[in-house]
């Protein structure tokens, strides 16, 4: 039996703030698909180089009070990033907060604002653990 990876989906509640924290991560959009009908939008996101591999933004037009919920239930995302320590100061300077810092050069998450759990991992090897990063306490849960 073949399996074929085609996208993880999770709900949003403000789909410009959410496109603008995927963004931060480097994701574009790759396709959208408005359903006037079903009164939702679907936005395809996913690295440049990796199309195959895209997250999928479910929007409903009219809402969805269940958002943001604690979501854990859902799990998390997980990115490879070149450094860990640059993706992390990039989010921070763009309001991210960064819930569990990347003290052993890594791992670190973030919530995006649909309080979807992110994990990002360094490619490769860790980095050498490294100030301000070190010192740093986790904020919230993840």
């Amino acid at each position: 039996m073949a399996l074929t990876y085609l996208h993880t989906m999770v709900r949003v509640k403000d789909l410009e703030k959410s496109m603008a924290f995927y963004q931060l991560l480097g994701l574009v959009e790759t396709r959208r698909h408005d359903s006037e009908e079903g009164r939702f939008s679907l936005i395809f996101m996913a690295p440049p180089d990796q199309p195959d591999c895209p997250i999928e933004l479910t929007y409903n037009w009219d809402g969805d009070d269940g958002l943001p919920s604690d979501s854990r239930h859902f799990g998390h995302l997980a990115y490879g990033v070149d450094n860990i320590y640059e993706t992390c100061q990039h989010l921070m300077d763009n309001g991210v907060t960064i819930n569990r810092p990347p003290r052993d050069g890594r791992m670190a998450f973030v919530r995006s604002p649909d309080n979807i759990s992110v994990e990002l991992l360094q490619n490769g090897d860790a980095l050498a653990p490294a100030e301000p990063w070190v010192s740093m306490e986790s904020i919230g849960h993840w």
